[in-house]
């Protein structure tokens, strides 16, 4: 009878979302796996014998994570300081979910309208009161925004100020406010 496994797949994608956090997504090869996780490096082979599914589970793993957090924020504003704020506390984990070639080729729009961002665009939809193209419309700025301050915080090109980044966060939602006011 052969003997049971003692690293489970699930130990694996664990482990992997663990080593991409620690050591960024470079480091995820199948060898630096097994060294993470104690183990040889036929138990991972077996289990992902194309280490692209390896990565998509781990991706999808650290999306819900990232998710999580974000969603935990009371309102649209504390759900963009929250994006930022994530990009400082856990920047390999941001540049492995925005930075490591995953979303090549796509457009900004093509990114709101990716099922991940549904729930975000769902908040600032009830919100702001807007139907699903306003809440896009007025996402897109914000997002754009958004994320540039993140990805210069997660490469340690900016320094992380909650308060100076909240300020400007208010100041930019405001003013797409006006505008779209003035173009009704």
């Amino acid at each position: 009878m052969p003997k049971k496994p003692t690293t489970t797949k699930e130990d694996m994608i664990e482990g992997a979302f663990r080593l991409i956090r620690d050591k960024g997504h470079e480091a995820l090869t199948v060898r630096n796996l097994a060294s993470f996780l104690g183990c040889s490096t036929q138990p991972i082979m077996y289990q992902f014998p194309d280490t692209d599914v390896l990565k998509d589970l781990t991706y999808r793993k650290a999306d819900s994570f990232h998710s999580e957090y974000i969603l935990a924020g009371t309102d649209l504003l504390d759900i963009g300081i929250r994006y930022i704020r994530f990009a400082k506390e856990e920047p390999q984990l941001f540049r492995f979910l925005f930075q490591s070639g995953r979303f090549s080729g796509l457009s900004l729009e093509d990114l709101i309208m990716a099922p991940e961002t549904a729930e975000v665009l769902a908040a600032v939809s009830s919100e702001e009161e807007l139907s699903a193209e306003e809440a896009a419309a007025f996402f897109e700025p914000l997002v754009a925004v958004v994320h540039g301050y993140a990805s210069l915080i997660a490469n340690n090109a900016m320094k992380y100020d909650p308060d100076a980044i909240r300020n400007a966060l208010m100041m930019i939602a405001e003013g797409i406010e006006r505008g779209r006011n003035q173009n009704e």
